[in-house]
């Protein structure tokens, strides 16, 4: 009987996954500022929605 659980192995982690080197620079007051101005807004703007039509269905029915 054979383990098929190891039939499929994991695929290895992206590269991008694994950080060699400098760490990234941080971000200065005005950036994070910004950013967070950005993520309120995000916030609080609703999607449009599409328009629903003003007939019930007891109007549509008569």
């Amino acid at each position: 009987m054979t383990d098929h659980a190891l039939a499929y192995p994991e695929p290895p982690a992206s590269p991008l996954w694994h950080r060699h080197g400098a760490r990234p620079r941080p971000l200065t007051p005005a950036q994070q500022r910004h950013n967070r101005e950005l993520l309120v807004l995000a916030q609080h703007t609703t999607r449009p929605r599409p328009r629903r039509t003003t007939n019930t269905c007891t109007e549509d029915s008569r």
